[in-house]
């Protein structure tokens, strides 16, 4: 087989490409700068149309001058001049609002411009290809063109723009004029690297305000997280104790009444495992809890951890206050209504929101006072913190803002409401009421309860 065959089908192939290729740059350069679509100049904030302004008395001076210099220097008819020149200024307005094809209507009056001078041309000097004012309308095109439009398209223009003004000078070319073709390229360039690099910093800073954004979302949702978990972590001694007496009562119920029959000790038992396994899991749990956030744990008056300590309640409530006046706050505490046993949670919750509000208080209103008032209802208990007006400027906080935000969420498990507001003296308060159910039994019975029940078995039986 003939050398010549394989060598004949790789040149094809190549040619083949290479058309391939330049079709693609074509369509490219089509669907880039074959458009009508609108790219309008985004409005300053503080001068919102004097970028406009700015524009259309740059037009104005351009379509005068660009008049003068055509009529006048290229001894052109002034109809034609004058048509010539509003094309140029137009394309400057147009930008505004369609940078592309008012880049392609300045080219184009440039272009006709210049062969219509070259027609008439005789023996005296014109600037060509550009006049001045052509070049100033062409430059403000350019630069509302890549303020706006992706850089490839910008430097598309560009380039066509540089041809354009290589084939009229280099290859058409005039005789006795001053070129201003290389001018006008370099003028160009340095317009369009300036569009690009506005436009680069202008979707930067767009691009840094949305993470901005996007990072103080997440901030807020990890800081919500964080407080549900730990309200979680404080309410498992809680649930852990219903648990304890339901199994104590399942345990020792069948010793109470004479010869019970077989069905009601599988339930019994059934109930009783259950309750078991139900500690069990709450156990693993916390577990999982515990071990993610080891900085919260309660600490014991020595400093270290006790992951199994009780969880506070209105008690512990005067050894708070006793502290934080320890602390440099004076804080006065007044309570009213009937006092009674309370839920767990409840207490727990009380006692949290008066915690976190005397902090805020040491926190943000130095040399204030506070003021801590328990009402008692049938219906629940309120609990108000209220402050006076600070006596010097608080020094700036760097909390995540966790205090009100764990407040809402212990008040909004217990379908109670949370007010936190300015005082007209210029101090603060904030007041939540936390309902009770009536059909909840209390703490105090619950703990009788398990009292009279474990009278009852012995403590081997108790496998907690």
């Amino acid at each position: 087989m003939s050398k010549v065959n394989p060598v004949t089908r790789w040149g094809k192939r190549q040619v083949a490409r290479s058309r391939v290729r330049a079709g693609r740059a074509l369509r490219v350069l089509h669907d880039d700068l074959w458009t009508w679509r609108a790219d309008p100049l985004p409005p300053s904030v503080w001068l919102r149309w004097f970028p406009h302004g700015l524009v259309f008395l740059a037009a104005l001076g351009v379509l005068l001058g660009n008049t003068a210099q055509l009529n006048e220097d290229s001894k052109l008819d002034p109809e034609l001049a004058f048509l010539l020149a509003l094309a140029q200024a137009s394309a400057m307005a147009l930008a505004l609002w369609r940078p592309v094809p008012a880049w392609w209507l300045s080219t184009a009056a440039t272009v006709v411009a210049s062969l219509a001078v070259l027609v008439n041309a005789e023996d005296y000097k014109f600037t060509w290809p550009w006049t001045a004012a052509g070049m100033i309308a062409h430059m403000f095109v350019m630069l509302l063109l890549s303020l706006r439009v992706r850089t490839r398209v910008a430097m598309e223009a560009f380039v066509l723009s540089a041809l354009a003004t290589y084939v009229l000078e280099g290859l058409i070319g005039a005789r006795n004029y001053q070129p201003t073709g290389w001018l006008a390229v370099a003028l160009f360039a340095v317009v369009v690297l300036l569009g690009i690099a506005l436009r680069g910093r202008r979707e930067a800073r767009n691009q840094l305000a949305e993470q901005t954004s996007l990072t103080a979302e997440e901030r807020a949702r990890r800081t919500l997280l964080e407080e549900r978990s730990r309200i979680a972590r404080e309410l498992h001694d809680v649930v852990a104790h219903h648990m304890s007496v339901i199994s104590i009562q399942a345990q020792v119920a069948p010793l109470l009444v004479e010869n019970p029959p077989d069905e009601l000790r599988e339930n019994l038992a059934g109930i009783r495992q259950n309750a078991l396994e139900a500690l069990t899991e709450l156990r693993r749990v916390l577990g999982v809890l515990r071990s993610e956030h080891p900085d919260v744990l309660e600490a014991s008056e020595g400093g270290d951890p006790l992951p199994h300590a009780p969880q506070p309640t209105l008690d512990r409530l005067d050894a708070l206050v006793e502290n934080t006046r320890a602390a440099g706050l004076t804080v006065t505490t007044q309570a009213s209504g009937t006092r009674r046993p309370l839920p767990p949670g409840v207490e727990l919750s009380a006692y949290r929101i008066v915690q976190e509000a005397l902090s805020n208080v040491l926190r943000h209103a130095p040399g204030a006072t506070a003021r801590v008032h328990l009402t008692h209802l049938p219906i629940g208990l309120r609990v108000e913190v209220s402050n006076t007006r600070p006596k010097r400027t608080p020094a700036p906080s760097q909390g995540a803002g966790h205090g009100l935000l764990g407040m809402r969420e212990r008040v909004a498990m217990l379908d109670g409401s949370l007010t936190a507001h300015a005082l007209p003296g210029g101090g603060y308060q904030v007041a939540a009421f936390l309902p009770v159910d009536a059909a909840e039994p209390a703490v105090t019975d619950e703990l009788a309860v398990a009292d009279e029940l474990s009278a009852h078995h012995s403590p081997e039986d108790d496998t907690r």
